[in-house]
């Protein structure tokens, strides 16, 4: 899973770079991502990701599996060094080793157990968020460079976090009448959906560590939260301390990536906008996509 989530980072980010920058919640991104064969082929890696993490949540707590998928991020920036040519900052470096121990912490201390079922009223709350986290967006967009990154990064997170959490008791579902007759499927296709949207729009302003990075912080509590109070995610005796423990640590290392990462792609219509050192009345700046 870390290992899927890591390339379809890179492979998404590379796709939403050579896409016209978008300054409206336009779902329409996604249709025109989609002609690439790049985003495919990285969309492909994340769904991969997806369903190898929706089996681990149906014993995993959610604590540990979200906080995992954050690791993906340090795959992302290895193979951005090696195949992009990326410059990685010594402190990004040290931000990386810091949240592989988070990691290791938190499997250390997390007790597989299946999730308890999610009431009514949470899964009323679960709809309800994805229209929250939609307007949030709409006005966010607006928003552009690292500040717009993770902001909408952010969003994303919830997004997925919120889907994660549907997700935790739905894998419990073993029957097939079952599976697609619970409400928690679709509000987790739409959660996605509406994430997916919000993560390629934060790609597409500036650092790509930074957008992920914010997405897995945005992300990570919620779900964390809500998985040890309403799903019975559980830890070993004794252990609680290494549980918060890593955690913190996992937080404060994608956090803090946000702040190190250095924006890796630059857009073409960024570019055309800047002022020229030499106008030419008869011809008109080039511009790809």
């Amino acid at each position: 899973m870390i290992l899927a989530y890591g390339v379809a980072n890179l492979l998404q980010s590379a796709a939403a770079a050579r896409t016209t920058v978008h300054h409206t919640f336009d779902p329409g991104l996604l249709v025109r991502l989609a002609g690439q064969r790049t985003y495919l082929l990285g969309l492909g890696c994340q769904v991969l990701g997806f369903v190898l993490a929706f089996l681990a949540r149906e014993d995993l707590p959610l604590f540990l599996v979200q906080a995992s998928v954050a690791a993906g991020l340090g795959v992302t920036a290895l193979l951005g060094v090696v195949i992009l040519k990326w410059s990685l900052p010594v402190a990004e470096i040290g931000l990386l080793a810091l949240l592989l121990v988070g990691i290791a912490g938190l499997v250390h201390s997390a007790k597989p157990a299946p999730a308890r079922p999610l009431g009514a009223f949470a899964v009323a709350m679960l709809a309800l968020s994805v229209l929250v986290i939609a307007a949030s967006g709409f006005f966010a967009v607006r928003l552009q460079g690292a500040l717009g990154s993770v902001v909408l990064g952010s969003l994303a997170g919830v997004g997925f976090s919120a889907a994660a959490i549907a997700a935790r008791p739905l894998a419990n579902e073993h029957t097939v009448g079952g599976f697609f007759a619970n409400p928690l499927l679709y509000l987790l296709v739409v959660h996605s959906l509406v994430g997916q949207l919000l993560l390629g729009l934060a790609m597409q302003r500036g650092s790509t560590t930074a957008a992920v990075a914010a997405m897995d912080a945005g992300g990570a509590v919620p779900a964390a939260v809500v998985g040890l109070l309403l799903l019975g995610d559980q830890i070993h005796p004794g252990r609680g301390w290494l549980g918060a423990l890593g955690f913190v640590i996992t937080l404060v290392a994608v956090i803090g990536l946000t702040r190190y990462a250095e924006p890796q792609h630059h857009h073409a219509t960024a570019e055309a906008c800047r002022p020229e050192k030499k106008k030419t009345p008869l011809r008109p700046a080039a511009t790809s996509r």
